[in-house]
C-alpha cells in the first residue's frame, strides 16, 4: 500500500519495488531495509533528495543501526532534512529552525506585552472601582449624620465648651451676653416711649 506523503509499504499485487528500489533501478527483495518506508509511487521522488544528500548506502547503515520501531521516524526526519538541504544548500534545517526560535521569540514578547497591558487595565479598573465606592459611600455618611438645626439665640450657646484656649473668657462671654440684654431693653424701653409719644399726638389731634 502507499502512503499520501511517499512513505508506506511499497507491497502491492503486482509484486512492483519499492521507491528506492525503483530509484536505484534494482531488484527488490523481502530483506529490503528501504521496502517498508519508500511506497512504489510517491517513494522515488521522496528517496531521491535522500539518496543525493546522505547516499542510500549511508542511510541503509544508519537504519540497521536503528530499531524497528523507531526507523520510520527517522526516515521521516532523514527525508525532512534532505528536502531541506536542497532548497538551502548553506543551512538546510536549521534556517528554518531559527526562522522558528526567532517566531516563538517574537510571540512570547508579544504575550508578555499584552499581559502587562492587561494588569495595567486591571489596576485602572480598580482604582475607578475604588473611587466610585468612595463617591457612592460619602453621600450616605453625610445622610446617617444627624446635625443639630441651629438655634438663633445666645441662650443655645454652650458656654461650659468654652475655654481660655479659644481666646475667650468667661468673663468676656459674661459681658458679652450683660451688654446684649441691656440692648434688647434700651430697644424695647424706647419703642414704649415711641408709642406713647404717637398716642398723645393722636389726642392732641382729636381735640
Amino acid at each position: 500500500m502507499a502512503s499520501s506523503n511517499g512513505f508506506g509499504s511499497s507491497t502491492s499485487s503486482s509484486g512492483s519495488p519499492c521507491g528506492a528500489c525503483k530509484f536505484l533501478r534494482r531488484k527488490c527483495t523481502s530483506e529490503c531495509i528501504f521496502a517498508p518506508y519508500f511506497c512504489c509511487e510517491q517513494g522515488p521522488a521522496r528517496f531521491a533528495a535522500i539518496h543525493k544528500i546522505f547516499g542510500a548506502s549511508n542511510v541503509s547503515k544508519m537504519l540497521l543501526h536503528i530499531p524497528p520501531q523507531d526507523r520510520y521516524d527517522a526516515v521521516v526526519t532523514i527525508g525532512y532534512e534532505a528536502q531541506a538541504r536542497i532548497i538551502d544548500p548553506v543551512y538546510g534545517c536549521v534556517s528554518h529552525i531559527f526562522a522558528l526560535q526567532q517566531q516563538v521569540a517574537s510571540l512570547q514578547a508579544q504575550l508578555m506585552q499584552v499581559k502587562a497591558q492587561l494588569s495595567e487595565n486591571l489596576e485602572e479598573s480598580k482604582n475607578i472601582e475604588n473611587q466610585w465606592s468612595g463617591n457612592v459611600a460619602r453621600p450616605q455618611i453625610l445622610t446617617n449624620m444627624n446635625p443639630k438645626s441651629p438655634k438663633s439665640s445666645l441662650e443655645s450657646i454652650d458656654y461650659s465648651s468654652c475655654s481660655i484656649s479659644d481666646g475667650i473668657s468667661m468673663q468676656d462671654i459674661q459681658r458679652y451676653r450683660e451688654g446684649f440684654t441691656f440692648s434688647l431693653q434700651a430697644y424695647s424701653k424706647k419703642k414704649n416711649d415711641l408709642t406713647e409719644l404717637q398716642e398723645l399726638a393722636l389726642r392732641m389731634a382729636g381735640n
